[in-house]
């Protein structure tokens, strides 16, 4: 039976599934928590008891079709880029997907979000059209980091599967083995797909506007039909975990659904983003407050960092998070932190290079103020390290901490990092727009999609985030109240 016809039946029935869920309504007295219920039978951390909050759950349905709107990807400096389509007639993805959704209550109010001293979309309004070089220019971009930017979406969006994935082996997809280096990591779609995504919505790319919406529609696509929905002691969740990836491709997934709203404000969207907060809520550790490859394992920075981005781009969005668990976060930090919070260990108190590099930056989305004695002496270690041309991973966190200090050390370490990857950008045949950094430590598991999603969005890191420390910058601060 030809793989094709397999495929499309076992896609007929997802569907169907997700049909019914979206139809049948629930009981009367059924209610969704929005935050995780406290564990039995765990001694937990005082004054780390998650409350649960019960919220109605309503039905619905709306549609991700794009917008005809559309922007440009660099603002003034770089080639205009199209969308690359790449879908065969047979296994082309739906034009369309419905969801079931919750109701006005799954989001914070207007007036609740006032209370939390969250302003929607404010850490995002960079990625904008017109926003982009104002806010990037003064902060080190230039036209060469730009043209790179855009002929990694080019690449990126040449290699997205017909089923709107994108694997970390893409020798199987369209390119067909004409690019090397591929990973082996070929079970985990969907942090391959989050990883891909997110670079075009760090360049202000949405399934609504820009060249590639229908490359963004057919990638959220699938990250929702991926999604498995549970239920844990009543609280309703979305567990986009898959292979080898884990937690690490859930917390991706998570940044990339709630990004992805925040930017649209699309209602079909919200349910999915929220129910991959609520996983993330739900499979925190109860005891240490961090996360790690399962649901309630004792932590590690690494994970942690994904999680807390995921957070903080729900919390953006006016997204549901529980302060509980932000405390819980807090906590974890300071277990595996040494010198008052300047350096991070992994799943102890240490010294880690890469692991330094997430917990200064948690700390800073966590609300550690720009002149925080224990976060200067962390960044101060980081500038006398340096970029690493071995570790993109280390790059990406150390990248956005010394980016959101700025300063003197920003703009030298800016200089080495930009026009390194700028450089190191492969410029021929197939693999044109790429990266490939031999001897990177993630490059074996993640092979050149890896390698390239980091590397793009290192150089988008001029507008991805607006600063932390502007005079707006505290609009945005996490939730920490009782």
């Amino acid at each position: 039976m030809p793989a094709w016809f397999i495929s499309s039946i076992v896609h007929f029935l997802g569907i169907i599934i997700l049909a019914l869920i979206t139809i049948a309504p629930p009981p009367v007295n059924e209610k969704i928590q929005a935050y995780a219920p406290p564990v039995e039978q765990v001694e937990e951390i005082k004054d780390f008891e998650i409350k649960t909050i019960p919220i109605d759950l309503t039905l619905v349905s709306n549609s991700v079709a794009p917008a005809d709107a559309s922007a440009t990807i660099i603002a003034g400096s770089a080639e205009e880029t199209e969308t690359v389509s790449v879908i065969p007639d047979v296994d082309q993805a739906p034009s369309r997907f419905e969801i079931s959704e919750f109701g006005n209550e799954v989001a914070p109010k207007s007036d609740l979000a006032t209370c939390l001293q969250a302003i929607q979309g404010t850490g995002l309004m960079g990625r904008g059209d017109k926003s982009r070089a104002a806010v990037g220019i003064p902060r080190g971009m230039n036209k060469a980091s730009e043209a790179a930017v855009a002929r990694a979406l080019k690449w990126l969006a040449a290699h997205q599967n017909a089923d709107g994935s994108w694997s970390f082996d893409h020798r199987t997809g369209p390119c067909n083995g004409r690019c090397g280096n591929a990973g082996n990591l070929s079970d985990c779609r969907t942090g391959a797909t989050a990883m891909a995504l997110l670079p075009f919505l760090g360049a202000g790319q949405t399934h609504r506007e820009g060249h590639y919406k229908e490359v963004l529609r057919r990638g959220l696509y699938f990250l929702t039909t991926q999604m498995k929905l549970e239920n844990h002691g009543g609280l309703q969740t979305g567990n986009l975990a898959q292979g080898g990836g884990q937690l690490y491709s859930h917390g991706l997934a998570a940044i990339t659904l709630c990004e992805a709203y925040g930017m649209t404000q699309d209602k079909s969207l919200m349910a999915p983003a929220q129910l991959s907060l609520n996983h993330i809520m739900y499979a925190q550790d109860p005891v240490g407050g961090g996360w790690r490859y399962e649901p309630r394992q004792a932590g590690d920075t690494s994970v942690v960092g994904w999680q807390l981005m995921a957070l903080k781009s729900g919390h953006m969005a006016y997204l549901r998070v529980d302060p509980k668990t932000i405390h819980g976060a807090v906590h974890f930090l300071d277990t595996v932190g040494v010198d008052s919070g300047s350096y991070y260990g992994y799943t102890d108190p240490g010294k880690g290079q890469a692991t330094t590099a997430v917990g200064l930056l948690s700390r800073m989305y966590l609300g550690w103020k720009k002149d925080n004695p224990a976060l200067q002496r962390g960044i101060d270690y980081l500038a006398t390290t340096g970029p690493s041309k071995t570790n993109l991973y280390y790059d990406y966190y150390a990248t956005q901490v010394l980016c959101q200090n700025e300063g003197e050390k920003w703009d030298k370490w800016n200089v080495q990092m930009r026009d390194w990857l700028v450089a190191a950008q492969n410029s021929a045949g197939h693999q044109t727009g790429s990266w490939h950094i031999p001897g990177d430590i993630g490059a074996d598991r993640g092979g050149r999609l890896y390698s390239t999603s980091l590397s793009t969005m290192i150089l988008e890191v001029y507008y991805r985030h607006m600063p932390l420390y502007g005079k707006q910058a505290a609009e945005d601060d996490f939730p920490l109240g009782p």
